[in-house]
């Protein structure tokens, strides 16, 4: 039995968060704060605060973490109340987002049945992050239980079909940031293989699910470049001849974090703008924040029809 002691805010902390089920990840009991010795630094962190996402939100296992991107920020409330909202900063390793329409919370929202962990707000490589700090919130959900993970983004519409304000689910990406989050020495026993299979990157059955919720979605392959400034024409027609459909600055680091966790990845991408070249005009971030307010509704009621179908 979990017992809580009372605080001044709204939510309850746990004295001591029971042990989460982590058998899925092969023995790894960082869900408990009960991190092997042998785990690397970044990993050991991301442990760290998976156990101060359970003790902050009394909640020992989230089975589902959303991680909401530029222009995705309104579509948290219609995900349900949160019975928990965290401040990013204060959970160990947590960098603070730089960039307008991120907001650095983490909320525990209960959604159909589901213990959900909401982040808000991401960090980038442009912002003169590491890739182990751009994926760190990511690993942290993982390890705090998170076996199902949806990683939302802005992206620019490169394919002649794409519009604004349209919800598409990424197929396949093309990692063009010239790094990656699994560099540097072997993981430890128990967390998965250094060569990871990223064949279905982007889980088939979670794609069948969105399209359970909404038939029409379409499909794309998500190019992932690291920023910040938005593509000229000539590298957008690059991306085109590559098999890009969608361009953006996120997700891709991401993606390969939770897949060498173990767990199951969706990609969804709003096109809030066309790209360069595309584009009748020019690019403005505050575009991008302005589609995102306009399809929160739908985004929202998209992500939240896809939880309650897992």
């Amino acid at each position: 039995m979990i017992r809580r002691r009372s605080c001044r805010s709204k939510c309850h902390c746990v004295e001591k968060a029971p042990p989460a089920d982590t058998a899925w990840l092969a023995g790894a009991r960082v869900a408990s704060g009960l991190v092997p010795e042998e785990t690397p630094e970044v990993l050991a962190t991301a442990g760290k605060a998976a156990a101060a996402i359970a003790e902050a939100t009394g909640v020992a296992r989230h089975d589902v973490a959303v991680v909401l991107g530029s222009g995705w920020q309104d579509a948290a409330e219609g995900l349900g109340e949160a019975r928990a909202v965290v401040a990013a900063g204060s959970l160990p390793g947590f960098p603070a987002p730089s960039v307008p329409g991120h907001r650095g919370e983490v909320r525990s929202v209960r959604v159909a049945g589901h213990d959900v962990l909401v982040l808000l707000g991401r960090v980038h490589l442009y912002e003169g992050r590491s890739p182990a700090e751009v994926v760190h919130a990511v690993r942290a959900a993982v390890l705090a239980g998170a076996g199902t993970v949806v990683l939302t983004n802005a992206a620019g519409g490169i394919h002649p079909s794409m519009r604004a304000g349209q919800a598409v689910l990424v197929r396949d990406h093309l990692n063009l940031t010239g790094v990656s989050p699994l560099t540097g020495a072997p993981p430890p026993a128990g967390y998965g293989s250094r060569f990871v299979d990223l064949t279905d990157c982007y889980s088939p059955d979670l794609r069948s699910l969105a399209k359970g919720v909404d038939a029409g979605l379409a499909e794309g392959v998500y190019a992932g470049l690291a920023g910040p400034q938005y593509e000229t024409p000539a590298e957008v027609e690059m991306l085109r001849r590559l098999g890009a459909d969608l361009v953006g600055m996120s997700t891709v680091l991401e993606a390969i974090a939770a897949r060498h966790l173990g767990a199951s990845v969706l990609g969804i991408s709003l096109v809030t703008n066309l790209a360069a070249g595309v584009a009748p005009g020019p690019i403005d971030h505050t575009e991008v924040l302005a589609a995102g307010r306009q399809a929160a509704g739908g985004l929202a009621a998209l992500v939240h029809g896809v939880v309650a179908r897992l």
